[in-house]
């Protein structure tokens, strides 16, 4: 894992222009910089006919190797904004390897002011802004930007998208050479569609052969101002002599594009479920929000306060990926809600409470950047946090805490969703093409396509009855505030964590019981949170009178966490399991066979569930996922952490692994 991500080093000329001191180059053309933009990549590309002839739903995907100050975005938002349909989406896909600070980017959008009804809209979300892909919705869904932060040969090959336009940008090649390579061409192949177009400012020789040899016609161009000529290309298909790309495996491929009206249920309004709701009509469709409770949030969801709560590895793992997109991705959403009343970036400390943990915090310094994390002696920690405690540890100063029904309420505020309390569902089915809900004999609601987003009750629903969920008990306590306690000002971690108080109350917790299924909160689970209390400051224990209170009196909730043996959560299409173990059987003698058939999907049942004690990270980012595939979008996370997500993952494991069984000459054991 080489996160690590510096930001642009830049200095300013005498009229506010930024350069990079990292490419010793310009961002833009000092003269002409919007009449440049506008002729080399929005006319080569164009764009003004293309965006005006968008039929409804449809989206036009632009591809930029360079996001710099954001210019070329803006100015193709502008254009879309003037001539596009209303129902029509655009999506701009962007990587950048050095990203500009918050404050360096709104002083050099501020050259800008016309610009400004757009770039204000962007600053507004430049937040957590951290390696790897860093989705932005902007306009409810009718304008997204992905910018994938890292290098662009580490980036581009993880992407999973069908690009309408690419805006080749960057540093010039003299300055930058290690962009401008076959590798990335090979790319730009990849991922073009059949009708892409092509627009750069160099019209460098290998450049240009470069691109005719993965599969454009380049066409030399006039240029503007000092730049005597620049290219235009025109996507033909990848040619017979490129070798193609390695395929999915066809039980992670897409699935079938659904024919018929866009309507949409989910099933369950607790995080996962609302945020698929929003990601959906964010995209044009009708979305029935099917919940038993009376509200949503009433069930997991439903604690007073949740942490932003970030578990990441220094090795780059998939679950660490995920979380550093969700955790991004989620901040942004959360700068919508009223800060100290549904949610408060007051920072995340979490402890190094033993040697162990303390050698992991150490690695995780080394490999992020100190914007996202900031490792903390003692004392540093204690003046941060304003109580005592027992150690230093990291702190995450875009962290916090989020109460979490605030944000289910505010992914429901979409014209395109229905909520429907009281709907218990009991059972699915499957009537000429649509899923019907049913609660015993009474038809609920029907739909092309169905989102399962109740935990670990998705169990009841037959298609999803061999997926390994696990239900684990937890129970948190509110404590009043004292003039004392007050003093908290940060969430801080150890085995359980206590955050700064919300309506007069702290929420502390959260204890951990893999085998009661009662939600009654107890005295014991309590007295234990007393217990993870202590652990994290005896002074803060103190300054609550924690040793006075009574537990029977204690106020808190129980619910259930939803996890995966692997923790990481189970979002995505579902495959039909016997015709799975039928058509792929072969994989039981020869587990490095990928056969050619295709999935036998369950088509337009999707799964988001399984999220752990993370679900404030990454369930919202999973319903951005969960509408990508229904929709046959750009995904919003690399490929490799879609497939470790994939619910049709257990089905091949549990494949691979009769065949390790048989072999062994043990019985298999599922999860």
């Amino acid at each position: 894992m080489t996160e690590v991500t510096q930001y642009a080093q830049i200095d300013w000329d005498d009229q506010g222009r930024p350069h990079s001191r990292q490419y010793d180059d310009i961002y833009f053309s000092k003269e002409q910089s919007l009449e440049e933009t506008r002729h080399v990549f929005i006319d080569q590309n164009d764009l003004r006919r293309r965006f005006t002839a968008l039929q409804p739903g449809q989206c036009l995907v632009i591809g930029e190797t360079g996001f710099g100050t954001g210019l070329n975005f803006f100015c193709a938002w502008q254009l879309f904004a003037e001539c596009a349909p209303r129902d029509a989406r655009l999506h701009f896909i962007s990587v950048e390897k050095y990203p500009l600070t918050r404050a360096d980017l709104g002083r050099a959008l501020a050259l800008w002011p016309q610009l400004a009804p757009f770039s204000s809209q962007l600053l507004a979300q430049y937040v957590a802004v951290h390696q790897g892909f860093q989705p932005f919705v902007f306009e409810q869904g009718r304008v997204r930007l992905t910018l994938m932060i890292g290098d662009v040969l580490e980036q581009l090959p993880q992407l999973d998208a069908q690009v309408d336009a690419w805006f080749l940008d960057g540093f010039a090649p003299a300055k930058n050479p290690q962009m401008w390579t076959p590798e990335l061409f090979a790319q730009i192949g990849r991922l073009s569609s059949p009708t892409a177009t092509l627009g750069t400012f160099t019209s460098t020789g290998w450049v240009r052969r470069g691109l005719i040899a993965v599969g454009f016609t380049m066409k030399r161009i006039p240029g503007i101002g000092k730049k005597w000529e620049i290219l235009r290309g025109t996507f033909n298909g990848r040619p017979a002599e490129q070798p193609l790309p390695p395929a999915s495996a066809p039980w992670f491929a897409r699935p079938p594009v659904l024919p018929g009206p866009r309507q949409a249920l989910v099933i369950g309004a607790g995080l996962a479920g609302c945020a698929s709701a929003a990601s959906l009509a964010a995209r044009g469709w009708q979305v029935k929000v099917l919940e038993r409770h009376a509200t949503p949030a009433a069930e997991a969801s439903g604690n007073p306060q949740g942490v932003l709560y970030l578990k990441l590895s220094a090795h780059g793992t998939a679950l660490s990926r995920l979380i550093l997109s969700g955790f991004g991705y989620t901040r942004r959403l959360l700068e919508r809600l009223q800060r100290g009343q549904d949610w408060d970036g007051c920072g995340v400390l979490q402890l190094a409470f033993d040697a162990k943990e303390d050698q992991r915090q150490q690695q995780l310094a080394e490999a992020f950047n100190p914007q996202l994390l900031q490792r903390l002696d003692r004392e540093q920690a204690e003046q941060l946090a304003g109580v005592a405690l027992g150690s230093g540890g990291l702190f995450y100063p875009e962290g916090g805490w989020v109460h979490p029904p605030a944000l289910c309420q505010a992914q429901l505020q979409h014209p395109n969703i229905t909520l429907l309390p009281h709907h218990q569902v009991l059972q699915l089915r499957k009537v000429d093409g649509l899923w019907q809900a049913w609660e015993s004999e009474k038809l609920l609601a029907s739909a092309p396509l169905v989102v399962l987003a109740t935990a670990a009750e998705i169990h009841s629903f037959e298609p999803c009855a061999g997926l390994p969920l696990k239900r684990i008990r937890g129970q948190i306590t509110r404590l009043p505030v004292t003039a004392q306690s007050q003093a908290l000002s940060t969430v801080v971690c150890a085995d359980g964590y206590v955050a700064p108080p919300r309506n007069g109350e702290h929420t502390l917790g959260a204890s951990f019981d893999f085998h009661s299924t009662d939600l009654t909160p107890t005295t014991g689970e309590h007295v234990g949170n007393l217990g993870l209390l202590e652990a994290i400051s005896s002074d803060l224990a103190q300054r609550l009178g924690a040793h006075d209170l009574d537990p029977h009196a204690l106020q808190g909730r129980a619910a259930f966490r939803c996890t995966s043996p692997d923790y990481l959560p189970i979002v995505g299409p579902l495959a039909d399991q016997a015709q799975f173990n039928e058509v792929y059987a072969v994989l039981a003698r020869d587990a490095r066979q990928i056969p050619d058939s295709p999935c036998p999907w369950l088509e337009g049942l999707f799964i988001n569930s399984g999220h752990g004690s993370r679900g404030l990270i990454t369930a919202p980012l999973s319903g951005e996922l969960i509408a990508a595939w229904a929709d046959n979008a750009p995904l919003p996370v690399p490929r490799a952490v879609a497939e470790a997500c994939h619910p049709n993952r257990f089905m091949l494991r549990d494949l691979v692994r009769s065949k390790n069984a048989a072999a062994s000459g043990k019985p298999h054991a599922k999860s």
